[in-house]
C-alpha cells in the first residue's frame, strides 16, 4: 500500500448525558459568552446541572445571582436545580448576573439549557466528514459524571483517523477498563470508532482512565500512531461529611474569659478536594441545657469557644452541644452531618469554706493531754475530694502556750481540734480560741471587700481535779558559806498543794546527796549542814552543790524537785604553783615561765605576790623572780650556775595575803630542747648527774657492736690463715678502757691484749666462726679483756673467767700469757685485719658481698650515708621509745645507724 499516512484525526466530541449532560457551545467571540447546558427533560431538586467559567467573564464580580429562582449559581460557577424542573419545550435558558459592588459594574452570562432526544449512533456521510475542518490524530480530553444512570451504553465520543478517507479503517482501545480492571467498561465500534460506557463509575473508585486508541487497516496496517485518551470521572456530591468522632468530649475552668477555646472538630469528605463538594462548614444546631447560650462554633475551623465568661461549674457542670457539618459551603442543599459534643466545667477555687456555726463551746479536764476536744464543720461548694474542697484549719488566737493543735480529717473534711499541752485550772479556768480555715488551693478570685479566710471563736473550759504536790520550779536554790559551822539550818525546798496555794501538810525527803553534807527537815523542807563544806572539792560544779528532794501529800502524790546550793567562796585556799618540774636548757634559754592558781572565786584569787624563800643565800644567789602579769612570774638564773637540778622554793601569796610555798625542781640542762634533756644517777658517786637519751644509749651499743664485729672478722680470718701459734708480747699495764679524746690511745697506754673479750662478745659472735666461748682465738692466740683495774690473767683463770674459742677450722687453741705493748700490738694486727676485711668483702664465689664491713666517716648531720655495714642490721623491737630523744651529739650517728 503506497498511499501517503495521513497526519490528522477526527473527533466528535460531545459526552451526552441522560439525567445531567454538560455542554459549552462558545455562540460569540465576546468576553461573556453565552452557554448551552445539554440536559435530560427532567430535573431533580439539588443536582448539579453544570459548570459556567465566571472568571473568563468577569475576574472582579463579588455577586451572583441568577434570573431564574429554579436555578442557584454558586462561587465556582456550578449550577444546581432548586426545585425539581420538567423540560415540556426542548429548550429554557436564564441570565447569570454578575457584579461588582464597589465599582458598580456589571455583566451578564446567558444560559440555554436543550433537551438532547436521542444519541447519535453512527457517523454522518462521507460527504460531510470531508466538509468538517481536518483534525489531528492526538489526546482529545473526554470526561463523564460518576453515578451516571445511563441509558446504557452510554455514548462518549468518536475517534477518527483522517486516513479514513482514503483507506478502509478499523479502531480499537486498550487500557484500565477494557482488557484491564475493571474489564469491559469502555469499548469503540470498529467501525465508526464511537466510543461508549456500559456502566456507572464511583469517582471515589477510579477518578480516571488512560486509554490507548488505534486505527489499523484491514491487512493490519496502522497509519496512525496510537492515540492516548484520558477519561476524567468528574466528581458529583455523593459522600457525605463525616466527624472524626462520634462523640466529643472537652473540659473547660469555670470563669474562664470571653474568646477562651474549648476544642476543635473536625470532619473528613470523601468528595474532590478543593471543590464545593469538600468545601465543609461547621455549626452548632443545638445544646442541652438550652440557655444561657455559652459556646461558637468558627464555621472554618471546627474551633469551640466561649462567648461568655458565667461559666458556673456549680450552677451547671456540664453542656451538651448538637454540632452540624455540611459540605457545598454550608448551602442548604448541601449533604450534611451531625454529632454530639459534651462540654465539662471543670472547677476552680472560687468558693471559700465556711464554718457550720460561727462559735463553739468545750471543755477539758485539767492536766489531760492528746485528747480530742471539739469537732469543727465547714461548707464549701467546689468539687468535693479536690484541692478547692478540702480545708486547712488554723489557730489564729488564744494558743500562746501551744496547748491546742487543730487537723483536718480527711474523709469528713471537719477540724479536729485537741490538747496537746496540759491546761492548769489553777492558772487558767477558761480559754478562748479563734480558728480559721482555707482551702489547700489558693482562692482563686481577686481579693475583694470581704475576707478571704473564715473564721469561729471556741470557748475552752477547763475542769478542775485534786491533783498532788507541784514542785514549781523544778529547780530552787540556796546560798550557804562554804565555811558554814556543822549544824547551821537554812530554807530548803518548798513544794505547794495547787489547790490551796499553801505548803502545809506536805513531807520531804532527801532522794539524792552526792557527799552526805546536808540532812532534810521532814515538815519543812529546810536543810540542816551535817559535814563541813568545801566548795573546792571535786564533786562541786561551778561552785553549785545539788540534791534531788522528793514532796508527798498524805495521799501520797509525790513530785520532785532539786535544790541546789550555792557554795559562797571563803579565802581558804592559798596559790599553788600546780607545775614542779622546771627545765631550762642553758644554751637557748635563759628562764622559764612560773605560773600559779588559786582554787577559790577570782576574788580571793589573783594578782598573785611571788618570791624567793630565802632560806638560804644560795637560792638568792643563783636565781630571780621578774612579774608578768597577775598569775605568772618568770623564773631566771644568774652567775651561770652548773648542769644539774636544783629545788627553788618560791612563795605565792594572792590579794588577801594567803601564801603558800611551792618547791620547784629546776633542772639546767645542755639540750636545745626539753625533751632533749634527761637526767640519771651517778654509777660512781652515786649523786645526780646527766643522763643519757634512749638514742644516746642506742648509739653507744650500735658502737661497741661496730668496734666487737672488726675483731670478731680478724680472729675468724686469723684462724683460717695460720696454723702455728704466734706469741704476743705481754704488756705490763694492767687498766680499763678509759675516756679518751684522740683517735687512738697514746704509746704510754697499755691494755691487756689477752683479755679484750668478755663472755658478751663471745655471744654476739656466735654462728659468725663456730661456736664461740668467753676469749676470742685469732690465729692460734687468746684476746681476753681483763675485768678490773689491776687483776692478772692468773687470777682471771683462777676465777673461771678465763675461757677459749675454737678456730673456725675445729682445731683447740691454747693460751699465752705473754704481754706486748701497744706498738707491738699495732704493727701484729693491722695487716691481718686488713686481710680478713678483705675477705669479709668477698663471698663464696670471690665476689664482692652485699654486706660487708664499710670504710666509714662522719658525712655530717643530715648525711644521705646509708648502712654502716654489717653493725646497722638492727631489727626492729619494742621498748624503743627512748630513742625519740637523743642528746645532739647522738643525733647523727643514730640516724645514719638505723638506716638500711
Amino acid at each position: 500500500m503506497a498511499a501517503a499516512r495521513p497526519s490528522g484525526f477526527r473527533s466528535g466530541a460531545l459526552c451526552p448525558q441522560l439525567l445531567v449532560t454538560l455542554a459549552i457551545l462558545i455562540i460569540a467571540s465576546e468576553a461573556c459568552k453565552n452557554v448551552t447546558l445539554h440536559v435530560p427533560s427532567k430535573l431533580d431538586a439539588k443536582k448539579l446541572v453544570g459548570r459556567v467559567n465566571l472568571k473568563e467573564c468577569f475576574k472582579s464580580a463579588n455577586l451572583i445571582h441568577s434570573s431564574d429562582p429554579d436555578f442557584h449559581i454558586l462561587e465556582d460557577g456550578s449550577v444546581y436545580t432548586t426545585n425539581t424542573i420538567l423540560l415540556s419545550l426542548e429548550k429554557r435558558s436564564f441570565t447569570i448576573l454578575l457584579s461588582n459592588t464597589e465599582n458598580q459594574e456589571e455583566k451578564k452570562i446567558f444560559v440555554f439549557l436543550e433537551h438532547q432526544t436521542k444519541v447519535l449512533k453512527k457517523r454522518h456521510t462521507k460527504e460531510k466528514v470531508l466538509r468538517r475542518a481536518k483534525r489531528r490524530w492526538a489526546p482529545i480530553p473526554c470526561s463523564m459524571l460518576e453515578n451516571s444512570l445511563g441509558p446504557f451504553p452510554l455514548f462518549l465520543q468518536q475517534v477518527q483517523s483522517d486516513t479514513a478517507q482514503n483507506y478502509t479503517i478499523y479502531y480499537s482501545i486498550r487500557g484500565p477498563g477494557v482488557d484491564q480492571e475493571p474489564r469491559n467498561l469502555f469499548y469503540v465500534e470498529r467501525d465508526t470508532g464511537n466510543l461508549y460506557c456500559t456502566r456507572p463509575v464511583d469517582r471515589e473508585q477510579y477518578e480516571s482512565f488512560q486509554l490507548i486508541a488505534f486505527a489499523t487497516t484491514p491487512d493490519g496496517y496502522t497509519p496512525e500512531l496510537p492515540l492516548p485518551l484520558l477519561i476524567k470521572i468528574e466528581d458529583e456530591n455523593d459522600n457525605y461529611p463525616i466527624f472524626t468522632e462520634e462523640t466529643y468530649t472537652f473540659t473547660i475552668l469555670e470563669n474562664s474569659r470571653v474568646g477562651s477555646t474549648v476544642g476543635q472538630v473536625c470532619a473528613t469528605d470523601k468528595d474532590e478536594p478543593d471543590t464545593m463538594h469538600t468545601r465543609l462548614k461547621y455549626s452548632i444546631i443545638g445544646q442541652v441545657p438550652p440557655s444561657p447560650t455559652l459556646f461558637s462554633m468558627h464555621p472554618s475551623t471546627g474551633v469551640i469557644t466561649t462567648t461568655s465568661s458565667q461559666l458556673d461549674r456549680e450552677l451547671i457542670d456540664k453542656y451538651q452541644l448538637k454540632i452540624k457539618v455540611q459540605d457545598m459551603d454550608g448551602q442548604y442543599f448541601g449533604l450534611q452531618t451531625t454529632s454530639t459534643c459534651i462540654i465539662n466545667i471543670g472547677d476552680v477555687n472560687d468558693h471559700l469554706p465556711t464554718f457550720t456555726r460561727i462559735s463553739y463551746v468545750t471543755s477539758v479536764k485539767e492536766n489531760t493531754v492528746d485528747v480530742e476536744i471539739l469537732r469543727v464543720t465547714v461548707e464549701d461548694k467546689d468539687l468535693v475530694n479536690t484541692a478547692n474542697w478540702r480545708a486547712n484549719y488554723t489557730i489564729l488566737k488564744g494558743n500562746e502556750n501551744g496547748n491546742f493543735k487543730i487537723v483536718t480529717d480527711p474523709k469528713t473534711n471537719e477540724g479536729i481540734l485537741c490538747v496537746v499541752k496540759p491546761l492548769n485550772y489553777e492558772e487558767k479556768q477558761q480559754v478562748i480560741v479563734q480558728i480559721g480555715v482555707v482551702n489547700e488551693a489558693p482562692f482563686s478570685r481577686e481579693a475583694s471587700s470581704r475576707s478571704a479566710m473564715s473564721t469561729a471563736t471556741v470557748t475552752v473550759n477547763v475542769e478542775d481535779e485534786d491533783e498532788g504536790p507541784e514542785c514549781n520550779p523544778p529547780i530552787q536554790t540556796v546560798r550557804i558559806k562554804e565555811n558554814a559551822a556543822v549544824g547551821i539550818t537554812s530554807n530548803g525546798y518548798k513544794a505547794y498543794d495547787p489547790e490551796t496555794r499553801s505548803s502545809s501538810g506536805i513531807r520531804y525527803k532527801k532522794l539524792t546527796d552526792p557527799t552526805g553534807w546536808v540532812t532534810v527537815d521532814e515538815n519543812t523542807g529546810s536543810i540542816k549542814v551535817f559535814r563541813s563544806l568545801d566548795r573546792e572539792a571535786e564533786t562541786i560544779r561551778n561552785g553549785i552543790y545539788n540534791i534531788t528532794i522528793l514532796a508527798s501529800d498524805q495521799k501520797g502524790r509525790t513530785c520532785t524537785g532539786t535544790l541546789g546550793i550555792i557554795l559562797q567562796d571563803v579565802n581558804d585556799n592559798g596559790p599553788f604553783i600546780p607545775k614542779r618540774q622546771v627545765t631550762i636548757c642553758k644554751p637557748t634559754m635563759s628562764s622559764a615561765e612560773i605560773v600559779a592558781v588559786d582554787p577559790d572565786e577570782p576574788i580571793n584569787g589573783p594578782p598573785f605576790d611571788f618570791s624567793l624563800e630565802s632560806s638560804t643565800s644560795e637560792v638568792q644567789r643563783m636565781w630571780r623572780l621578774e612579774k608578768m602579769n597577775d598569775t605568772a612570774t618568770r623564773l631566771s638564773y644568774q652567775n651561770d650556775p652548773a648542769f644539774g637540778k636544783y629545788v627553788v622554793p618560791i612563795t605565792v601569796r594572792d590579794r588577801f595575803g594567803l601564801s603558800s610555798v611551792s618547791s620547784l625542781d629546776v633542772t639546767l640542762c645542755d639540750c636545745i630542747t626539753e625533751n632533749d634533756c634527761t637526767f640519771r644517777a651517778d654509777p660512781w658517786t652515786g649523786g645526780g648527774g646527766i643522763q643519757l637519751g634512749k638514742w644516746a644509749i642506742l648509739a653507744i651499743l650500735l658502737g661497741i657492736a661496730l668496734l666487737f664485729c672488726i675483731l670478731f672478722t680478724l680472729v675468724c680470718g686469723a684462724s683460717q690463715t695460720s696454723k702455728s701459734p704466734k706469741v704476743i708480747p705481754d704488756d705490763l699495764a694492767q687498766q680499763n678502757l678509759i675516756v679518751s679524746n684522740t683517735e687512738a690511745p697514746g704509746d704510754d697506754k697499755v691494755y691487756s691484749v689477752n683479755g679484750f673479750t668478755t663472755q658478751t662478745v663471745g655471744a654476739s659472735a656466735q654462728g659468725i666462726c663456730g661456736t664461740v666461748g668467753s676469749g676470742v682465738n685469732s690465729g692460734g692466740q687468746t684476746i681476753e679483756m681483763v675485768k678490773g683495774g689491776h687483776q692478772t690473767l692468773e687470777s682471771s683463770q683462777r676465777a673461771g673467767h678465763h675461757h677459749t674459742l675454737d678456730s673456725c677450722r675445729g682445731g683447740r687453741v691454747e693460751v699465752d700469757n705473754s704481754r706486748y705493748t701497744y706498738s707491738e700490738w699495732h704493727s701484729f694486727t693491722q695487716p691481718r685485719l686488713g686481710e680478713k676485711v678483705h675477705l669479709c668483702n668477698q663471698d663464696e664465689n670471690h665476689k664482692h658481698a652485699q654486706d660487708y664491713v664499710l670504710t666509714y666517716n662522719y658525712e655530717g648531720r643530715g648525711s644521705v650515708a646509708g648502712s654502716v655495714g654489717c653493725c646497722s642490721e638492727q631489727q626492729e623491737e619494742d621498748g624503743l621509745e627512748f630513742l625519740d630523744n637523743l642528746e645532739p651529739k647522738f643525733r647523727t650517728l643514730a640516724e645514719a645507724c638505723m638506716k638500711r
